[in-house]
């Protein structure tokens, strides 16, 4: 029987790739933006990588949070938005947008172990996460964002 890493992409190199991927995004993008007083929105951050790599990959939280961590010398946002949605809706949406990807690919189970770490995550850090039930309207879901980051923007004169 063949093991993942001869069927496709081992766990482990995918973890590192994303890790890797991360740091260079990292010191090339957000590092200079942050430093020119700029906000920055980004997507998938290290959160994802242990909800992801972590959990649905089943590697170690740990072992992620450290290489991550250190692929992005520790920078962290002030703020994660999580749009929390069953793993059915989302996978229905997914499919309904263009052919499935490697990570909508998984099983079921797959992400439903994704959606509990978000989730756990977002319960051990909730003034780091704003948490919106993403099957609402999207007119209701942006204005939960903008009254969450309102107050985190710099005002402009």
């Amino acid at each position: 029987m063949l093991d993942r890493a001869h069927t496709g992409l081992a766990s482990r190199a995918e973890a590192l790739l994303y890790a890797a991927d991360r740091a260079q995004h990292a010191h090339a993008v957000l590092r200079p933006a942050l430093a020119a007083g700029e906000v920055v929105i980004t997507d998938r951050y290290i959160d994802s990588s242990l909800a992801y790599q972590g959990a649905g990959r089943t590697i170690p939280l740990d072992d992620v949070a450290t290489i991550s961590g250190w692929a992005t010398e520790g920078l962290r946002p002030h703020l994660t938005v999580l749009l929390d949605v069953p793993p059915e809706t989302g996978l229905a949406r997914a499919r309904g947008r263009a052919e499935a990807d490697r990570l909508e690919s998984e099983s079921l189970e797959f992400h439903q172990r994704v959606r509990a770490t978000f989730r756990t995550l977002a319960g051990t850090d909730p003034g780091r996460y704003l948490v919106l039930d993403a099957t609402r309207p999207v007119d209701e879901l942006a204005a939960a964002v903008r009254a969450r980051v309102g107050p985190l923007l710099p005002v402009r004169s």
